[in-house]
């Protein structure tokens, strides 16, 4: 693994050798103590789009790490004022060892592994999120045991970065995936078909869906970059909330997910996130992890 670029390049083995050594890694971790394995390097993070989680969990990782964060946001440099992503990428690519890129296109982070030539993450595209995905596979290992035979549902708006994400998860690590959606937000006939064949099915029933699950996933309904569809957005997907009815019809034992930042009583009812905040911060905090393990995955095949 030279990059990572999303789900869809990964194999089956190497997500679960993420995971595992993030597990490793989140065991042994002392807070506050500086590793050796990346000292003397410094990581570029190009951030497009604004961050919490993603931009903490990868300074904090690479600083435990002995790196240095760099931390850039593209509209302070030239990228911000149209310079071609290639170029960029050539000229980090002889000054760092590494970029992490949080941007909207795709081919950008494509473009910036090709020309750059050094290791690179995505951190967030319009098209996949795979950090979160990791992250909240190392939750589903330690809150249900693993993913074999679980059934994951992912509500509201399926046709997002992170529910294709969750299907080439599906595709490749062979669990059930169930995206709930108005057949609006459900993902294209173009990516099912790219998908192939897949243990994943696509309704606009949510009872059905919700019934047997064993997580119980949804996301923001409003992205970045998509405000000003907002109410119409919140309009269509109302029925398609996590709320305790749904929880009801899941297995017994079934988590909750959200990959954050919640609008409580939107896609998710409030009281339950506040009863489920547990594991749904526990989901936060192993972006750390899971990232760590990513780092350090990608500094071996140097």
């Amino acid at each position: 693994m030279k990059h990572l670029l999303g789900i869809e390049q990964l194999t089956a083995d190497e997500i679960a050798a993420l995971v595992d050594h993030a597990l490793v890694l989140k065991a042994g971790r002392v807070r506050g103590r500086i590793g050796t394995e990346l000292a003397g390097e410094t990581w570029a993070m190009i951030f497009t789009k604004s961050s919490t989680r993603t931009r903490v969990s990868f300074e904090v990782g690479l600083t435990e790490l002995g790196a240095r964060p760099l931390f850039l946001n593209a509209n302070d440099i030239q990228l911000g004022r149209g310079e071609p992503i290639r170029d960029t990428a050539r000229v980090l690519g002889r000054m760092v060892h590494g970029a992490i890129i949080r941007t909207y296109a795709q081919q950008d982070v494509v473009d910036f592994a090709e020309y750059g030539r050094i290791p690179t993450i995505n951190a967030l595209t319009d098209e996949e999120h795979p950090c979160q995905i990791l992250a909240d596979l190392l939750t589903i290992r330690e809150r249900l045991g693993g993913w074999e035979g679980k059934k994951i549902v992912f509500f509201g708006d399926g046709d997002c970065n992170m529910g294709r994400s969750w299907a080439w998860a599906a595709k490749r690590l062979g669990f059930e995936l169930v995206v709930a959606a108005p057949k609006a937000f459900q993902p294209d006939d173009a990516f099912m078909a790219r998908l192939g064949e897949a243990p994943v099915t696509l309704t606009e029933e949510v009872e059905s869906a919700a019934r047997g699950a064993d997580v119980l996933y949804t996301d923001t309904w409003v992205s970045m970059g998509r405000e000003a569809e907002a109410e119409e957005r919140l309009k269509i997907l109302a029925p398609y909330q996590i709320n305790q009815s749904l929880v009801d019809l899941a297995n017994p034992g079934a988590i909750v997910q959200h990959c954050l930042p919640a609008y409580r009583d939107k896609e998710i009812c409030g009281a339950l996130f506040e009863e489920r905040a547990d594991e749904l911060f526990q989901q936060a905090e192993n972006r750390l992890h899971a990232q760590k393990a990513i780092l350090l995955a990608l500094a071996r095949e140097r």
